[in-house]
């Protein structure tokens, strides 16, 4: 499976971005998108985002679980109390696929042209205070995901949903650290190597 995560400030700019691939199951951690996939992962991305403006009004919930998908590609999204959304892409792919390098420029989302896409279906909706328990709930059940087979595989299984839940909660307590820092002006610690790194290991950890 290959990951590409970004998030999206209230003014539908990213602020961050990152592909990594799975460690499960002998993944090295390297993401296999092809060429063609890596330039329209950003179109995908944006267009989620009327998905999650819907959302947020019917459902007090902070993982939105799988929102979107186009062809193999499938978006989970976690908002945050301050409508910061975390977008999730994860396209399975073919074993021992050889990777693509990344381009030396980093993407951005561009303006793009009418989009439309099933909608997966009902969500379900726990409280938002949920959230504060969210790092007590992650602990408990690592264990269990960590030992899932079908994460590597399989982007809608149990095992994936509750994998990607907890490496947003572990992502977003990387993120408050960083946006409520002192030391730099909004966003300032979001673009930090520290945080990238944290990051990537929360991918690693858990997907």
């Amino acid at each position: 499976m290959s990951y590409y995560f970004c998030i999206v400030n209230i003014r539908d700019q990213p602020t961050f971005e990152i592909e990594f691939g799975t460690s499960k199951q002998g993944g090295d951690g390297i993401a296999r998108f092809t060429q063609e996939a890596r330039n329209l992962n950003p179109f995908l991305m944006h267009a989620s985002l009327d998905y999650v403006d819907e959302l947020q009004w019917h459902t007090n919930q902070m993982y939105l679980k799988r929102i979107d998908h186009f062809s193999s590609s499938h978006i989970s999204a976690f908002l945050t109390p301050t409508s910061t959304r975390f977008l999730l892409l994860h396209l399975p792919h073919p074993p021992n696929t050889d990777p693509t390098p990344p381009p030396q420029t980093s993407t951005s989302f561009s303006p793009y042209g009418p989009y439309t896409n099933s909608f997966p279906g009902t969500l379900t909706t726990p409280s938002l205070a949920s959230s504060s328990s969210a790092t007590a709930s992650s602990r408990s059940s690592i264990a269990s995901v960590s030992g899932g087979g079908s994460i590597a595989n399989n982007p809608t299984s149990p095992a994936t949903e509750e994998a990607i839940r907890l490496f947003f909660v572990e992502v977003f307590e990387c993120w408050l650290k960083s946006v409520m820092s002192p030391f730099g002006g909004p966003g300032a610690g979001v673009g930090s190597p520290v945080f990238r790194g944290r990051v990537l290991a929360a991918g690693k950890k858990y997907l």
